[in-house]
This record gives structure tokens, C-alpha cells and sequence, in this order.
């Protein structure tokens, strides 16, 4: 096998065919290369690679033409044949030929992420298995281009079959979609040709198992069908050479079943064994939070897709099988709007577009409309809109919740004094969190609203009225739940003495002046800018020890011992922090004389037990902390720290809000100068000189 792997490999080399290969797949991706990862900034390059997918259409042909028809046709297959060596080898020998070339070539694009990543975070995991596909996909296509160049005596005629079988297999899911939109067995059948499917996944970031066994079955049954094909030649024609068709036609038989049983097996084998999320936001895998909830799930949950099963979105159809694949108690249907057009007018009155969701249980359903799935965001001056964001896990878990929770959470917001309102990122959490949220001014009730199961005083800038404070902490003494955040003022006690009346239930009181951070590892470009050290506990859970918490302005908390109360700090700032107690009259951003010194806990959860039921009391002293400049900072943990608080509020044992992960990668810088001279290099130099190396060798040779 060695010999002959040699021979061909030398022969690609001493003719034009091996330099031409290189130089062409070399060019066209360093093309793609320069305009979108260059010059547009993409920082993955699985863009790049599905878009010279097609060009493998052209030159695996022009590779493969040759490999056994012009043997066959010159009569040398004789002299292969007949020799001590296998047919099994000779094949072999001859597809490690071809398949070098083309690692050669896939090796060149492997360079690209490393180039990018001298000018940005590039997403390497996302990029390789990209390129891991791409590679298995060329693989694929050679060994198919060898069987049909087995099956003729023309170059011609086997490089137009070969673009012709390639081209069937990139095309087959557009085909089967006009035959049927709803598919049968005729589509599902043709579907096992469906190369570029397999591909998808793969291409948006996930490492598939079952298309890498897909793609090596593929390249072994092809490999196998030529050797069939070059043994019959073997033979003349005779008894023997009859028994030799049927041992082919058994062998085949035999193999094809085999490949299309492991396929279907793979196939039944759960997701979360056979899909690996590489993408750098972690897209495509759930969170512990959903992962909690599905493995806990004690009711049946039937969620109805409207869309038909072949031409759901692929992202969300990996979303819902990490789903299924934990909990048995979920389950998917289709419901194809062409086949069932009025099933959705069962669960709402409005139209609803394709791929929406309705996750039904014995007690309730809950809608998920298909543009909830994505956010997006438009630019006003081209009036386009750019895909920002998937929130396929937040919108199912909060479904999953809503539809098996026994009750659904009220929580009143206070409003009078010119409380921050919540931003739409913070409403979606609440919203996620299954929780209705109301405003409420006190001035206009006599009491908190026996249905609140907590009030949200989020950082008024004037103080509330003697008669709200009473009203709050008569509501706190049945049991009652509060989240406060603070605005920054010199002496709280001084300027909000109602507000602190709500404190001192809980033995707590605001220090004097603005925390700031002696430890630059613990601020964020300026010593006001905390990154407060967090605890561990249930209110922080998904953020202690992973993320940090981004709290601007803050102020410091003390408490003071009071019968029957807990504090549980969960923000505190290091011992190197001070509070500047006159930060008008101050000349330096350094500690002074006069300034407390730290460390200060800046959020607090305070718990009060009562005769009946527990009171109890969280506080962050930043006004700034529950919005969304803050949360953008730090990957949504101050998002994450508010639907603790808010799910806590509410009795849940976790938070069931999960962010939407974003789809905006970094992006690449690289100047003119460079881009043009790294896009000269692939484009024009390095294409240009393997041609003129294959000129030279081959020129070299014809005089020999």
C-alpha cells in the first residue's frame, strides 16, 4: 500500500492536477478569509469555511478524474491487479493520495484562527469544528469522486459524474423540500444523501459525534464499493465470476445495513452524550438552572412545535433535545401548520408565526411566539435588523416553570419617590421568573396587598412618608419580603429617617460618604467602580466564585445586634476599601483623614424570625446595580443576583430566569495595511506560486 500511496501521491505532484488543487482551494479561502474575517471582523471562521464548501464541487473532481480510469483506460490496472498487493490497499493507497492533497490545503485554513488571534478574542472552538467538518465533508467527497472514476475508462465522464453525485448531495435538502414541505417515506429516504444537513450543526459551533460517524460510514461504504468495483475486473466472465457477483452484491448488502443500523443507533443515543457545545457563549448547552428544573420535573409537559419536524429551526431543535434527554416527563410533537392549520387557535387568538412554541401541562400552557426565540436589533439607518441574542433555554425553562408551578408570584413595586424604573432586561427576568409584577403607591392603601409575595423598593431618591414606613413594616410583621436598593446620599439616616425606620426593623444602617476600593483588583478603572468579593449562598448562586458583580457608587452597611434578626452578608469590598464621609470636600482620590476604613458589606440579606413566619430584608446600597449599563459590564450577574432575590421572594427553591446568551462575538480589528498584505499573501502570492512551482516541475519533467 505504501508503494502505491507514493506513486500517486508523486504523481499529483509531477503533474499540474496536485499544484492546481492547492492553489485554487488556497486562493478562494484566503478570499473569503480577507472579506470576512479581515475586513468585517469575524472573529469565527465558520462562515468563511461553509462558503468555499462549494468549490470542493469542482476540484475534488478534477482530483479524483484520473485516479483509476486512466489506469483502466491506459491498461495499467493490469499490472496493479495482478500484483501481490490487495485490491483493499490499492485503493487505499490510492485514497491516502488524493486525501493528503486536500490535508494539505485544509491544513493552510487552520493557520486563519491563529492569524486572527493577534488582533481579537477569536472563537477557536467554534472555528475548528467548523473546519473539523469541512475536512470530514471533503474527505467524504473524495472518496466518492474515486468510486465513480472506478466505474469508467473517461476522465471526462468521471469528473462530470463526480460534480454531478457532489452536487445532488450539497442540493439534496432543497430537493426533498420540493418534493414534499411535509416529508414521507420517498424524502426520508433521499435524506440519507443530505450531506450539507449534517453539516449545520457542526458549522454553528457544535461538535456533532453522530455527523463525524455519519461522514466516516459515508467514506467507508464508498471506499468499499470501489474496491467491489476494481475486484469484478478480476475475474472473466464465467461460473466463477457469477459466484464473485453474488459474494459482491451479499458483501454490499450487507455493509450498507450495517452503516445505516450504527447511523440509527447513534442516532437514538441521547444528545447530551453525542453533541458537544463549542461555541464561547455556550449557545447550544442548557444551564444548571434548567438542568435542576427538567431533572425535577414530577408532571407531563407536551411541548407542540408549529413547524414540521424537517424543517424546524436547528438551534432550537438542539435546545429541546438536551430537554427530552433529561427528563421524561417532556415531551416534542410537530404540528405542522400546513397539515393542522387551526391547532394553535386552541391555546390563542392571535396569529402566531412558524417554529413557535405552546408547552401545555394539566394545569396551564404558556405561548412562546418564534420571534420571542431570537433578539434582535435594527439599525435605523438601513433599516435592517441583526439577530443579537438566543434566548431559546430562558423562554422554555420559565414555560417549564409557569406550566407545572402550583401558583403564580405577585410582587408590587414602590412607586412615589422617584424609584428607578426597571429596564426591559430586568422586566424579562421577572418575567422569566414567572413573577407579575405591579406598581403600588402606598399613600393611596391602606396596607401592602395581602397578595404580595414581596415589594421591590428600588432606590428612591426622596424619603417616603412616616405612614408608608408603618404600612411596610406592618407588612413585614406578617412575614412580609422586601428588595431595597439605595441611592447615594451623605448621611442616609439624616435625609431618609423613614426609610431607615424600615432599616433599624433589621438592626441595619448606611455608613456616611462613598465606598471606594484600595484594591485595584477588586474595582474596575476607577476606585468607585466595585468588584465586591461574593459569598457563597442561595442569592448568589451562578455568581460566587464564577462572575463578578459590577456595583458603582455604593455605600457601606453596618448592623447592630438586634433580637431575633440574621444578617447574611453577600457583597463586601476588601479591607483595603475606605468610605470618603465628605466626598464634595474631598482633595484626593487616597484615604484621608476623617474617612472609615473598611471592609464594608454593601449587600446584605437580613431575616428576622417572627411567632409566625420569617421577615426578611435584602439591600444593596447602589442605585445603579440592577440596570442595564451595570449588568452589560459583567455578563449578566447582576441580572443573575436580582432573579435570586426575586425567585427567593417568591418561595421558589431557585431562579428558573435564564439570560438570553448572546450571539454578538468579539469582534476583529486589523488595519488596512494589514489586512491587504495577509489577504496578498493567500490570495495572490501563495496561490500564485504553487502554480508557478507546478509549472516549473511539470515542465522539468516533459523534457526528461
Amino acid at each position: 500500500m505504501t508503494a502505491i500511496y507514493k506513486r500517486e501521491l508523486k504523481a499529483y505532484f509531477c503533474s499540474m492536477t496536485g499544484w492546481l488543487f492547492l492553489a485554487a482551494n488556497i486562493f478562494l479561502s484566503g478570499l473569503y478569509f480577507f472579506a470576512l474575517n479581515l475586513r468585517f471582523g469575524y472573529s469565527s471562521m465558520a462562515n468563511t469555511v461553509y462558503s468555499i464548501l462549494f468549490l470542493l464541487l469542482i476540484t475534488v473532481p478534477l482530483l479524483t478524474m484520473r485516479m483509476m480510469s486512466e489506469e483502466r483506460r491506459q491498461k495499467t490496472d493490469q499490472l496493479i491487479l495482478t500484483s501481490p498487493v490487495s485490491v483493499g490497499k490499492v485503493v487505499l493507497g490510492k485514497y491516502l493520495a488524493a486525501a493528503t492533497i486536500f490535508t494539505i490545503s485544509t491544513l493552510v485554513i487552520a493557520v486563519y484562527p491563529l492569524i486572527l488571534s493577534r488582533f481579537g478574542t477569536v472563537s477557536f472552538g467554534e472555528s475548528y469544528t467548523a473546519l473539523l467538518a469541512y475536512y470530514l465533508y471533503g474527505l467524504s467527497c473524495i472518496a466518492i469522486g474515486l468510486f465513480i472514476s472506478s466505474v469508467t475508462e473517461s476522465q471526462v465522464i468521471a469528473a462530470v459524474l463526480s460534480f454531478g453525485a457532489l452536487f445532488l448531495g450539497y442540493m439534496m435538502n432543497s430537493i426533498t423540500g420540493l418534493i414534499s414541505s411535509t416529508g414521507n417515506l420517498l424524502t426520508r429516504i433521499l435524506n440519507i444523501y443530505d450531506m450539507t444537513s449534517r453539516l449545520e450543526n457542526m458549522m454553528q459551533g457544535t461538535l456533532e459525534l453522530k455527523s463525524v460517524l455519519y461522514f466516516i460510514t459515508f467514506t467507508v461504504i464508498f471506499l468499499f464499493l470501489t474496491v467491489q468495483s476494481v475486484q469484478k475486473r478480476r475475474y472473466q466472465v464465467s461460473v466463477k465470476s457469477l459466484q464473485m457477483g453474488a459474494y459482491s452484491t451479499g458483501m454490499i448488502a450487507i455493509v450498507l445495513v450495517a452503516a445505516v443500523f450504527l447511523n440509527l443507533a447513534a442516532g437514538e443515543l441521547p444528545a447530551r452524550f453525542t453533541s458537544i457545545d463549542m461555541t464561547a457563549e455556550k449557545l447550544y448547552s442548557l444551564t444548571d438552572t434548567s438542568e435542576e428544573l427538567a431533572r425535577n420535573l414530577s408532571e407531563d409537559v407536551t411541548i407542540y412545535i408549529l413547524q414540521s419536524e424537517e424543517k424546524q429551526d436547528t438551534t432550537l431543535k438542539q435546545t429541546l433535545d438536551r430537554y427530552t434527554d433529561l427528563s421524561g416527563h417532556i415531551r416534542v410533537e410537530y404540528k405542522d401548520p400546513v397539515v393542522n392549520p387551526n391547532f394553535y387557535k386552541d391555546y390563542t387568538d392571535g396569529n402566531i408565526s412558524m417554529n413557535s412554541l405552546i408547552v401545555v401541562s394539566d394545569k396551564r400552557f404558556k405561548v412562546i411566539n418564534y420571534s420571542d426565540i431570537y433578539e434582535t436589533q435594527v439599525d435605523y439607518t438601513t433599516y435592517s435588523s441583526t439577530v443579537t441574542g438566543y434566548d431559546g433555554e430562558g423562554q422554555i425553562t420559565s414555560a417549564l416553570a409557569y406550566v407545572t408551578s402550583d401558583d403564580m408570584p405577585v410582587l408590587y413595586t414602590l412607586e412615589g419617590q422617584d424609584e428607578l424604573t426597571l429596564s426591559t432586561a430586568f422586566q424579562n427576568g421577572l418575567t422569566k421568573q414567572n413573577a407579575a409584577l405591579q406598581s403600588i403607591n402606598l399613600l393611596t392603601l391602606e396596607s401592602v396587598p395581602e397578595d404580595a409575595q414581596g415589594v421591590l423598593i428600588m432606590a428612591p431618591v426622596s424619603d417616603i412618608s412616616s405612614d408608608d414606613a408603618d404600612k411596610l413594616i406592618a407588612y413585614l410583621d406578617k412575614g412580609g419580603k422586601i428588595l431595597m436598593t439605595t441611592s447615594y446620599v451623605d448621611d442616609f439616616a439624616a435625609s431618609m429617617p423613614n426609610l431607615q425606620k424600615v432599616l433599624d426593623y433589621f438592626g441595619l444602617s448606611v455608613v456616611n460618604g462613598l465606598v471606594l476600593e484600595g484594591d485595584s483588583s477588586m474595582c474596575y478603572q476607577q476606585p468607585t467602580y466595585l468588584l465586591p468579593e461574593v459569598a457563597y449562598d442561595s442569592l448568589t448562586n451562578g455568581v460566587a466564585g464564577k462572575k463578578y458583580i459590577f456595583m458603582p457608587y455604593a455605600q457601606g452597611i453596618t448592623s447592630q445586634e438586634t433580637e431575633g434578626v440574621s444578617i447574611t452578608p453577600l457583597l463586601t469590598t476588601s479591607a483595603s476599601s475606605y468610605s470618603k464621609t465628605d466626598i464634595n470636600q474631598a482633595q484626593t482620590v487616597n484615604m484621608e483623614d476623617g474617612d472609615a476604613a473598611g471592609p464594608f458589606d454593601v449587600g446584605v440579606h437580613a431575616e428576622k424570625t417572627l411567632e409566625e413566619g420569617t421577615a426578611q430584608l435584602t439591600l444593596f446600597t447602589s442605585e445603579n446595580l440592577f440596570t442595564d449599563n451595570a449588568n452589560t459590564m459583567v455578563a449578566d450577574a447582576n441580572l443573575t443576583l436580582f432573579t435570586n432575590v426575586v425567585a427567593s421572594m417568591s418561595d421558589s427553591e431557585v431562579s428558573v430566569s435564564v439570560p438570553v446568551k448572546s450571539y454578538e462575538a468579539s469582534v476583529i480589528t486589523v488595519n488596512d495595511g494589514t489586512a491587504f498584505t495577509i489577504g496578498s499573501v493567500l490570495m495572490l502570492f501563495l496561490p500564485l506560486g504553487l502554480i508557478i512551482a507546478g509549472i516549473f516541475v511539470w515542465a522539468g519533467r516533459r523534457k526528461r
